[in-house]
């Protein structure tokens, strides 16, 4: 017993000096530092930077400085990014989660941000990895977290870079949002299970991220059940194939700005045709950076 519980404790070693060593090389890509925060001055610039994203206003704060020092009292995660430029000055990025079902296994992973002007460094990527390094010094497994899935560069980041999967579709999570992305859209979510240990997820974090072909699969025999129509619109269509596609705009963000009524019709077809599918037992397999969703059903016996 004791030789197969030092191998275990070799094996959780491993795995956390591995996911260290990932994430200082993204953390020096990205050219920012990294840490954990704690303080309350710069709490308070995380949710500066927040509403700065956001674009709520200092009303309605995504989070508020006192809430994420409770976070940090209680053990929880809450990392910001640091521009190197400014001698570690800058916040550009931040990232908090809070531990979750089953008890201190399971990490949720709440908001992560970065400033507009940061995007093209893969700030994003780093502050992930950042996260799973500390995760697994502490024995988690598992974060979870929650996006939009009619945005394609968060579909393309979740389940292509980071190897996330698919676990629940989950309608009007939040209710409505009043910010600059949102817009008052109704907050349709996809929940998330990065699974730390997951061979795909070892490999995503060495810059070999999960790749989907959705022309292979429609040549295959997948059927389209959702894609924009000639007007960007969206538009139904078969469902009776082992493999559906799932088609997503290519910039929902601008059309809730310019066409809100088509962006909500956007927002039911989705929840219409994937939730149905999901809800089903179906699964997904990944997202084409293209716009697609490949999607399996399950076979009936």
């Amino acid at each position: 017993m004791r030789a197969i519980s030092s191998a275990v404790v070799d094996q959780q070693d491993d795995a956390a000096e591995g996911a260290d060593r990932a994430a200082a090389a993204a953390e020096a890509a990205s050219r920012v530092g990294i840490r954990l925060l704690d303080d309350v001055r710069e709490l308070a610039a995380v949710r500066a930077l927040y509403e700065g994203i956001w674009d709520t206003g200092a009303t309605n704060p995504p989070v508020t400085a006192d809430m994420l020092r409770a976070l940090v009292q209680a053990g929880n995660y809450v990392a910001g990014a640091f521009d190197d430029a400014t001698e570690g000055q800058e916040l550009v990025g931040a990232c908090f989660g809070f531990f979750g079902p089953p008890a201190a296994r399971t990490l949720h992973s709440h908001i992560a941000g970065t400033i507009p002007r940061a995007r093209g460094r893969h700030l994003g990527f780093a502050l992930k990895l950042h996260q799973r390094a500390w995760a697994l010094h502490r024995d988690v497994d598992t974060i979870t977290w929650t996006y939009d899935p009619l945005i394609r560069r968060n579909a393309h980041f979740n389940l292509g870079k980071l190897a996330a999967s698919v676990g629940t579709y989950l309608p009007r999570l939040y209710g409505s949002l009043d910010d600059s992305i949102n817009r008052g859209d109704e907050t349709d979510r996809i929940l998330v299970r990065w699974e730390l240990r997951s061979p795909q997820v070892i490999a995503a974090a060495a810059h070999r991220p999960l790749v989907v072909d959705a022309a292979a699969a429609l040549a295959a025999g997948a059927v389209v059940g959702l894609q924009p129509d000639g007007h960007d619109a969206p538009r139904c269509g078969a469902l009776d194939a082992g493999t559906v596609l799932v088609g997503v705009p290519a910039d929902i963000e601008g059309m809730r700005e310019t066409d809100p009524r088509r962006a909500a019709d956007w927002r039911v077809a989705l929840r219409e045709v994937m939730g149905a599918l999901l809800a089903d037992g179906a699964t997904v397999r990944g997202f084409d950076r293209a716009g697609w969703y490949i999607i399996d059903r399950q076979e009936r016996s």
